[in-house]
C-alpha cells in the first residue's frame, strides 16, 4: 500500500482483505464455505490507487461461496470516492445518488449479499433508500463475512488461552 513515501514513511501495510487470504493460504483460517450469491463491490482506494483486486475475491471464493461481478468491476468499478473524503461532504446534485445507481446494479446480479472491503463503502451502499428496504441484500464488509463462518473459533481460542493466575489465599505472604 501507498501511506506516507513522501514524508520518508517505509511501511510494510497490508489491507484486512490481504491479511484474510493471506491466512487462508497459510490454512490458519478455513477456506470460506456461503451459502449465499455474493457480489463484490472494489473500493477505490483498494482497487483504482492501490491496485488491489484479487485479494477479496480470492478470500471470497476460497470455499464453495459463489461470487458474481458487477458490471462495473474492479478498475473500471463506479465508486464515490468516500475514502478520499467525500464522506464528508454534501452530495453534488445529479439524477442519482452514487449510492443508490450502485446498490440497484448489485442487485441486478442477483446477489444476495454485497460485499466490500472498505468501511465507507459498507456504509455508502447500506444507506441508500433501496438498501434499506426489507429483502435488498444485506450489505456486509469481506471480514463480517468469513467471521460469520468461523464455527467454534472462541472454544479454539479459549482452548489456547492460559488459565489466570490463582489469587493468594488471605494471609500469604508475598514475595
Amino acid at each position: 500500500m501507498n501511506d506516507y513515501p513522501q514524508l520518508g514513511g517505509e511501511f510494510s501495510v497490508m489491507h484486512h482483505t490481504q491479511l484474510i487470504e493471506q491466512l487462508m493460504d497459510e490454512k490458519r483460517l478455513p477456506p470460506f464455505d456461503f451459502d449465499k450469491t455474493i457480489t463484490y463491490h472494489d473500493p477505490c482506494y483498494l482497487g483504482r490507487h492501490n491496485g488491489e483486486y484479487d485479494a477479496p475475491r480470492n478470500a471470497l471464493t476460497s470455499g464453495n461461496a459463489t461470487v458474481v461481478e458487477m458490471p462495473r468491476n474492479r478498475n473500471n468499478s463506479f465508486c464515490c470516492g468516500a475514502g478520499g473524503a467525500q464522506f464528508w461532504k454534501e452530495e453534488e446534485e445529479g439524477d442519482q445518488r452514487v449510492s443508490e445507481n450502485r446498490y440497484l446494479e448489485a442487485v441486478e446480479t442477483g446477489a444476495e449479499v454485497i460485499a466490500t472491503g472498505c468501511p465507507f463503502c459498507k456504509v455508502m451502499l447500506g444507506s441508500t433508500d433501496s438498501a434499506e428496504k426489507e429483502g435488498g441484500p444485506e450489505v456486509l464488509d469481506v471480514a463480517q463475512l468469513v467471521a460469520s463462518r468461523l464455527e467454534g473459533i472462541q472454544a479454539m481460542l479459549d482452548h489456547h488461552r492460559p488459565e489466570p493466575p490463582t489469587p493468594p489465599t488471605q494471609g500469604a505472604a508475598l514475595d
